[in-house]
């Protein structure tokens, strides 16, 4: 697309494709720098990042060719900013400089999304977001008692820019895109309406401009670029995914589901390779080979299963339990990250035990990962997937195989977890059927992660970390490429009293069936906490939205058929179809299902009706009652059993969606 520097007024505007994307002029400098002195410590994945910048400079003066801008800061030459077919590089030229802060241009009014997978605002607006792989807290809301507690305790309590999967990436409503390919600690920073301001802490990096005429090729354009996932199995979409963490008895509990008229696709029982009790709750036992005492006799529990069309499911993450017996072969062959100061491996505390981090820049150790643990441990006994956990906790003072800077490395290392996960089922010649799925991502993961999951949200209705986070996870991360999103059916995280209730796992059923896959947790706490086959009422509603999600399948496979072609999510935000409508840009709590359905969740405890935004034109049908509405707002009524969805009358998949009334009677 077109796009060059053009001398104005002593300094300089940059356009492409007919966007001002920069304008400098001496009094309104675009760039500013400074020598940074990081300090940053690490807790269990939460992380405290601080700097103490010195000797800042802002460049004023410039000189202007048409691909090349030269920054000065006094007499010196400061900056270097190249342009090359919609690549924007920026290059520091003074020694020991090693902060950018690039200011871009931004319209009164503009709109901003994107930044990853963002749990608690779709619009960007107003407000600051560091781009840090990391645990996302409990509670997620500094005014909470909850959040106050667990910062207390492990500076565990987060904020709300806090994700596991943060992205230097976002998109404007005048359909521009900038990609900051920094792989370091930045920040995407908002609060300035006049300026879209992006902090790196590099002395160099590039920004990749992307321009549409509307949202819709711009997010496909963001697709091709970071990659995209293959079509789900037909399996994964088919029903619901029983996650059952009991031993054999998982397999006893299961039938009861398929009694009860579950639609079952798989179980997963991320217990698969033994347990370890902790004060946080019941953990895993990180050795992944598969628990001869907790599952006696799985490879044929897998076999028979497979026999009833039930696929199995389970667990691995990239570390290592240092009383485990995989540490042991790992350490002996070198596949661990080392301490900066000694050849002893780097251990980090998960919580009352220690693991080693597995060393993902050693070829022969990705290559062992792949083969030996995820290979022949999860696939060749039958695995259909796996939660492929973690990939955050990577800490900045380890030593590395390949001798790269672990600041560096930080951000990047759940990409590299997503690859090797993706060789082993390659390797199996398992892609597009094995599906493995993720928490932790950054940029590029999109192109070996095939399914995303929102993480570990709060057992409860709240705000910043209860149910209504994984409709912002899921419209946030689709806008860059990740198609496919689902989260944890009834919530994780049950710390401090916080539990379950019957109204939660209920409303949770109503929104996991309307996402393109269906997966039930137990959480970290099952004992003190209902689980979906604790009651008669319970196990009743979750076999009906697994029905309902299953119903789902043949438009679920159509969606798919659409994030392959063009790149598009299965969940979507309202103005993603209807961007001349500034008014739907901010609507986070509701999500259009493809173009043909409305999906408005009710996320508040205690609600029996909620508004409803209906977009575009021509008449939208109440799922439960056949009833008409007409595009705008509505309050609608959502007793629980009748969460709020829509559908167009005239889809070619009306007569599907007019089946579901009888499958929630």
């Amino acid at each position: 697309m077109e796009a060059g520097f053009t001398s104005s007024e002593s300094g300089f505007d940059l356009h492409f494709a007919g966007r001002l994307v920069l304008s400098h002029r001496p009094d309104t400098p675009v760039l500013a720098m400074a020598r940074g002195a990081a300090q940053i410590e690490m807790y269990r994945g939460n992380f405290s990042i601080a700097d103490a910048p010195s000797d800042s400079l802002t460049a004023q003066d410039c000189t202007v060719a048409e691909q090349e801008v030269i920054l000065f800061a006094g007499d010196q030459a400061a900056a270097r900013l190249s342009l090359d077919e919609g690549r924007l590089r920026v290059e520091l030229l003074l020694p020991g400089y090693d902060r950018i802060h690039l200011h871009l241009h931004a319209e009164p009014g503009e709109a901003v999304w994107g930044g990853g997978e963002q749990m608690s605002y779709l619009a960007l607006n107003g407000r600051a977001f560091p781009i840090w792989t990391s645990e996302p807290g409990v509670g997620r809301d500094k005014t909470t008692e909850l959040t106050q507690a667990m910062d207390a305790s492990g500076m565990a309590g987060g904020d709300y820019w806090n994700t596991n999967y943060p992205q230097p990436t976002f998109l404007t409503s005048r359909w521009l895109a900038v990609h900051c390919t920094a792989e370091t600690y930045s920040v995407l920073d908002f609060t300035d309406p006049a300026h879209h301001r992006i902090e790196v802490w590099s002395d160099q990096t590039t920004f990749e401009l992307y321009a549409a005429d509307g949202p819709q090729d711009l997010v496909g354009q963001l697709s091709a670029r970071f990659g995209r996932q293959p079509p789900l199995p037909d399996w994964a979409i088919g029903g619901a995914i029983v996650g059952l963490k009991d031993g054999a008895r998982s397999f006893e509990r299961l039938d009861r589901f398929i009694e009860a008229g579950t639609a079952v696709a798989g179980i997963w029982c991320e217990d698969w390779a033994g347990i370890r009790e902790t004060s946080f709750g019941r953990r895993l036992f990180w050795d992944w080979r598969r628990s001869r005492q907790r599952y006696p006799d799985l490879p044929e529990r897998i076999a028979a299963l497979a026999a009833r069309g039930i696929r199995f499911l389970g667990y691995a993450n990239p570390y290592l339990a240092n009383d485990g017996i995989l540490f042991e072969e790992a350490a002996e062959h070198g596949h661990f990250c080392l301490r900066q100061d000694s050849d002893e491996i780097y251990l980090v505390d998960f919580g009352e035990f220690d693991c080693g981090v597995i060393d993902f820049t050693r070829e022969e150790t990705c290559a062992w990962f792949a083969e030996k643990v995820l290979g022949r441990e999860l696939l060749d006994i039958g695995m259909a997937g796996w939660m492929a956990d973690f990939g955050e906790y990577l800490p900045t003072d380890v030593r590395l195989a390949d001798g790269s800077d672990p600041m560096e490395a930080h951000n990047r290392w759940p990409v590299l977890w997503a690859e090797v996960n993706a060789r082993a089922v390659e390797s199996r010649g398992k892609t597009g059927e094995a599906v493995f799925f993720m928490r932790a991502g950054f940029s590029g993961v999109q192109a070996h992660c095939p399914l995303l999951w929102a993480g570990d949200q709060s057992v409860d209705f709240t705000r910043h970390d209860g149910i209504g986070t994984v409709i912002t996870a899921a419209l946030s991360s689709g806008l860059l490429g990740n198609a496919y999103s689902h989260s944890d059916c009834g919530g994780y995280t049950s710390l401090l009293g916080n539990v379950r209730t019957a109204e939660l796992m209920q409303r949770w059923c109503e929104l996991a069936a309307f996402a393109p896959v269906m997966r039930s947790h137990e959480g970290n706490r099952p004992d003190d906490n209902l689980q979906y086959d604790s009651t008669a009422e319970l196990l009743a509603c979750f076999a009906r939205w697994s029905r309902v999600h299953a119903h789902l399948a043949p438009y679920v496979r159509h969606l798919c058929d659409e994030a392959v072609q063009h790149g598009l999510p299965a969940q979507r935000p309202l103005f993603l179809h209807h961007p001349g409508d500034a008014s739907l840009w901010t609507v986070q709590d509701q999500y259009l299902y493809g173009t043909d359905m409305v999906v408005a969740p009710v996320i508040e405890a205690g609600t029996d009706a909620r508004d409803v935004v209906l977009p575009g034109e021509g008449l939208w049908r109440h799922c439960w009652s056949g009833e008409d509405f007409t595009p705008g707002t509505h309050t609608v009524a959502a007793p629980i059993g009748q969460p709020p969805v829509f559908y167009r009358p005239d889809s070619p998949f009306a007569p599907l969606f007019a089946g579901l009334k009888e499958l929630v009677r």
